[in-house]
């Protein structure tokens, strides 16, 4: 299992939700990234070097550091804000 880091932007984000089933949601794709932190999809382009899970209507943004063996969970957007 790797180490969870989280964005100071997604700390703020996540606190602001009011919606208790979406922040579960995070909670148990979080988990899933815990456990294998490559199961998000590779984004290409400006966010080269991170992944994206989907949390409808969201995307989870984290990067994962393989030498360090920490993931860093960036950002919560929702998909029409790409």
């Amino acid at each position: 299992m790797v180490e969870i880091l989280f964005d100071d932007n997604f700390k703020k984000l996540f606190l602001n939700l009011n919606d208790k089933l979406l922040k579960t949601k995070i909670i148990k794709q979080i988990e899933k990234i815990k456990i294998n932190p490559k199961v998000g999809k590779p984004m290409k382009n400006i966010r080269k070097g991170t992944r994206e899970l989907y949390i409808k209507p969201y995307r989870l943004s984290y990067k994962y550091y393989i030498d360090k063996n920490i993931v860093e969970i960036l950002d919560l957007y929702h998909k029409d804000e790409q």
